[in-house]
């Protein structure tokens, strides 16, 4: 299987609204609230504009997306990494960082925060991609952790 990054443009905001809607549907429904579900196309397209995003293609079919953004030189945020549940557990998860890290050849930090209950989100940071986490917080009712990853 071949996994390949499109940056996405305007055009795919139906389709990202689909991609994160099946991905944090769970979130959804465990947490009561989830800023990446539910969104509308004119809320998915002012995202595309502000937060760089890239369609995650395997074998050429839309299968999950990773946005990232420079917040200052050098450092940058993964706004999400989602994957369809269908195709979770599959490595593409460590592919899309390893792309985060190539395609933003300048970066020195990056970080990113998922929900601290979420323990496979947090062994997948921590174990899979070598993230650190540096601090808790809460988004709305969601007690969330701040990963950093560091040259």
């Amino acid at each position: 299987m071949k996994t390949e990054f499109r940056k996405a443009d305007i055009s795919d905001a139906e389709l990202l609204v689909e991609i994160y809607n099946s991905a944090f549907y769970s979130d959804y429904i465990k947490y009561g609230e989830c800023p990446a579900y539910g969104r509308t196309k004119e809320m998915m397209e002012s995202s595309i504009a502000d937060y760089p995003k890239f369609v995650i293609l395997l074998d050429n079919k839309p299968v999950g997306c990773i946005s990232c953004k420079q917040l200052e030189a050098g450092v940058y945020e993964i706004g999400c990494l989602c994957v369809i549940p269908e195709y979770q557990g599959k490595g593409i998860g460590t592919q899309a960082v390893g792309f985060i890290k190539s395609y933003y050849t300048d970066w020195k930090k990056l970080t990113l925060v998922t929900p601290v209950d979420k323990e496979e989100n947090v062994r997948f940071y921590t174990e899979k991609c070598g993230f650190e986490i540096v601090s808790a917080e809460m988004d709305g009712n969601v007690k969330v952790v701040r990963f950093v990853l560091e040259r």
